[in-house]
């Protein structure tokens, strides 16, 4: 009977003990949870969303396709139009100097060239006959008449209608102006040997005269 009483006393004792570990093993658990619980309610927003899959959907969406598409033909019209502007006017400028550089070498140009022609001429050997001073002269016209041609060309670009028309009929005075100025020189030496050179001589020199009025007025 003894021994009855100690073994019913030994089985409640390790069932209390059993509880006992159950209710810690309950209360740990629902401690746990309840530590858990703050944690995973704070991944959540207002919207019951987490704040990760939001931030992946707001990262999705600004990043889409065609808004990026979009943004970057903008972006692309932007820098078009500024190349264009900046092109255009850079070109521009460019043309500008080109146009400016481009007349100021014709005019030093022809300025050098009437020099060095005015120089051969006073350098030429000195004829004896009156045969070979009119050939000369001649010559001279001739070459002074031909850069006068040239020079008129090269205006004909440079000058708007207007001036060019006005330029030609002051040609066409200067054409008449230097015949008559020729004829009233040679008329000193009427029926002399000298009555052609003296015409000839002065149309020479009235030419050279009016190559570098052309290019001293109307060069720019």
């Amino acid at each position: 009977m003894k021994n009855n009483h100690k073994s019913l006393m030994l089985i409640l004792t390790l069932v209390l003990v059993i509880l006992a570990a159950c209710g810690n093993s309950s209360e740990e658990s629902n401690t746990k949870s309840n530590n858990e619980s703050p944690d995973s309610s704070s991944t959540q927003n207002a919207n019951g969303d987490s704040p990760n899959n939001s931030s992946k959907d707001k990262d999705k969406t600004d990043n889409s396709p065609e808004d990026t598409g979009e943004t970057q033909i903008n972006h692309q019209e932007d820098t078009s139009e500024n190349t264009s502007t900046n092109s255009n006017d850079g070109k521009s400028l460019t043309s500008s100097k080109s146009d400016s550089e481009v007349t100021k070498n014709n005019k030093e140009e022809y300025l050098n060239k009437l020099n060095k022609m005015d120089k051969s001429d006073k350098n030429a050997d000195v004829k004896t006959t009156i045969s070979e001073m009119e050939e000369q002269e001649e010559e001279r016209y001739k070459n002074w008449d031909k850069t006068l041609n040239e020079i008129y060309g090269v205006l004909k670009e440079q000058l708007s209608t207007e001036q060019m028309d006005q330029l030609r009929e002051e040609q066409r005075n200067w054409v008449e102006h230097r015949d008559e100025t020729a004829k009233e020189a040679s008329l000193k030496y009427e029926g002399g040997s000298t009555e052609s050179l003296e015409y000839v001589a002065t149309q020479a020199s009235l030419t050279k005269k009016r190559c570098y009025e052309l290019v001293a007025n109307y060069m720019k």
